[in-house]
């Protein structure tokens, strides 16, 4: 098996500095947001994407592009959008990840952001509703005259779910009161099935603060699932960063047992290194 890595000593340092930030993040604490190390601080209008980033495509770059423009039409100022690649340490309603760990998909969320988009950056936040979020980047960065979250059509429908709440319009109220949300068809899902959520009466008063994003229909089919699943197949789907991650680090690959019945688990020794050069001052293995 092989257990020794080159790590660059700018990575290691990237590591560090996150791990850092995930140590102050406490789920069960009051709605937390910070910012990574490179990251602009927030102000102005900002559009906040939310995901676990599992990982990064090209689809979700496209998205971000798409919103600044969006948002850019929109504004009422002359001022830059700013954009953020969101992370939770607390996800809601999402599957129970646990390859790559947390601090291996915000380093590389950040390193895909830093590569290809000017004026973005990553936030990170303790916990996962979108009224928390919103909360939290409101009362951390006063500077913030307008929030957009970014989102796919699952995500509205759920929104307006009255089985979420107790009291659905007073939550949604106090949601649209911080933020507007963006919202990007996935799949078949076009403007038309938004227009049709959206025209319900009890969605009617809301409507204001949802708006459809159109989007390049050959992004829809791209899905960090099928990159996981099948990664051969569909590596032209991810960004060059993503690739060259998935190739040094094996993150989507199982275990494989020997003939003689060890089994080699190539990304549980890439963690072990990891954490061994957190814990190693000099950052050597």
């Amino acid at each position: 098996m092989v257990n020794t890595f080159h790590i660059a000593q700018e990575t290691i340092q990237q590591y560090r500095s996150i791990q850092h930030l995930l140590d102050q993040l406490d789920p069960d604490a009051a709605p937390r947001v910070l910012i990574t190390p490179g990251s602009p601080r927030p102000q102005g209008e900002i559009i906040v994407f939310p995901g676990s980033f599992n990982p990064p495509t090209i689809a979700h770059l496209a998205l971000l592009e798409q919103a600044e423009q969006f948002a850019q039409a929109q504004s009422a100022t002359t001022g830059d959008v700013r954009l953020y690649a969101a992370v939770s340490k607390r996800i809601t309603d999402k599957e129970n990840v646990d390859r790559p760990l947390l601090l291996d998909r915000i380093v590389l969320i950040e390193r895909v952001v830093r590569k290809h988009l000017a004026r973005a950056g990553v936030m990170l936040f303790n916990r996962g509703l979108y009224v928390e979020q919103a909360d939290a980047v409101h009362s951390t960065f006063p500077d913030v005259k307008r929030l957009f979250f970014l989102i796919g059509f699952d995500k509205i429908v759920q929104i307006l779910d009255p089985r979420y709440y107790s009291d659905r319009d007073a939550a949604l109220w106090e949601l649209f009161g911080l933020a507007d949300l963006l919202v990007a068809p996935r799949g078949q899902d076009g403007p038309d099935a938004l227009e049709t959520l959206l025209a319900r009466p009890e969605n009617q008063p809301f409507r204001a603060h949802i708006h459809a994003l159109p989007f390049d229909p050959a992004y829809r089919g791209v899905s960090s699932t099928r990159i996981r699943e099948q990664n051969d197949r569909y590596a032209g789907d991810e960004p060059p960063e993503v690739r060259q991650f998935i190739r040094d680090t094996h993150a989507y690959e199982p275990s494989e047992r020997q003939a003689d019945g060890s089994v080699i688990d190539y990304y549980g020794a890439y963690v072990q290194a990891i954490q061994k050069l957190l814990r190693n001052v000099t950052g050597e293995i």
